[in-house]
């Protein structure tokens, strides 16, 4: 059966439909995927219940892996899942919640805000794939927010404005956002700032986007206050409704998205829940500077 995609929801999200990850993908129906996340920019892929090799072996055919190390408050040996997943559950290695306490936990809120993965990268997240194993009785919708429309609709002056501007983003500045401040001496030298444009053009489409997220917390060359109210102004405009796409999760659901052109959002769920949520991501093109100096 040939791989379609159905439009669900706004015009930006699309289900997946043919395609069964418990067997290797061809090299056609992969081209079917990225053609499909060229047009839509987030993909559901329902009743996917597979194991974390089949995952892994889905996105490795689709292009290069991140590894997720460092990018958590886990040490080494409180790691429930390989670094070649992003564990965005809220289970400790015992696959228990966290106390509500718990610092890893209060960290992990920050993924509440608006935010596109790895942006505090050097070289930023292309696709993230989320694969979820359970969900809790209520809550923890996954929304979507498309960057393309946020731009093509911004006025002439704003879009003046953010052309060639160059943000510093780092995870200590969307937690920050949240109230937290715990940070240790260790974790400062590792979440320390790396620069990504404010627009990007996707290198498949040509189109251009705004690269938001909560991440980005100053513009170089501009006062700090400026530019924190500069991105929460147009980060407002990007997340109304009208370009808002809201996953409610089922089990077995895969869902991915093209972070070069979305930002998102987890919702909350009761603490005492698990929900356990495995993502493997894929590497962009190489730093955004660089492509836009290219």
């Amino acid at each position: 059966m040939p791989v379609k995609i159905r439009q669900v929801g706004p015009c930006f999200a699309g289900e997946v439909i043919g395609l069964d990850l418990t067997k290797p993908i061809s090299r056609e129906d992969a081209d079917a995927v990225h053609a499909g996340m060229d047009e839509y920019a987030v993909l559901v892929i329902r009743g996917q219940h597979i194991t974390p090799e089949q995952q892994l072996a889905f996105t490795q055919s689709l292009g290069e892996l991140e590894h997720a190390i460092g990018t958590s408050l886990r040490k080494d040996d409180e790691l429930r899942l390989p670094t070649i997943f992003a564990d965005v559950s809220n289970l400790d290695k015992d696959n228990k919640p966290f106390d509500r306490e718990d610092r890893r936990r209060l960290f992990a809120i920050g993924n509440r805000i608006w935010h596109s993965d790895s942006s505090f990268k050097a070289t930023p997240a292309k696709y993230s794939i989320l694969n979820a194993i359970s969900i809790p009785s209520k809550g923890g919708n996954t929304e979507f927010a498309d960057m393309r429309a946020a731009y093509d609709t911004l006025d002439d002056e704003r879009k003046q404005m953010a052309e060639g501007l160059i943000c510093e983003h780092s995870q200590m500045y969307s937690r920050q956002q949240v109230g937290f401040f715990d940070f240790t001496d260790e974790e400062r030298e590792r979440f320390k700032p790396v620069r990504q444009t404010l627009i990007r053009t996707h290198p498949s489409t040509g189109r251009k986007s705004l690269y938001l997220s909560s991440h980005a917390g100053s513009i170089v060359g501009w006062p700090d206050p400026e530019a924190r109210i500069f991105l929460r102004d147009l980060t407002e405009h990007a997340t109304q409704r009208k370009f808002v796409y809201a996953h409610k999760w089922q089990v077995g659901d895969l869902v991915m998205w093209d972070n070069q052109r979305t930002m998102h959002r987890a919702r909350p769920f009761p603490a005492e829940e698990p929900r356990d949520m495995r993502r493997t991501t894929l590497m962009s093109e190489g730093p955004t500077v660089d492509q836009a100096a290219a």
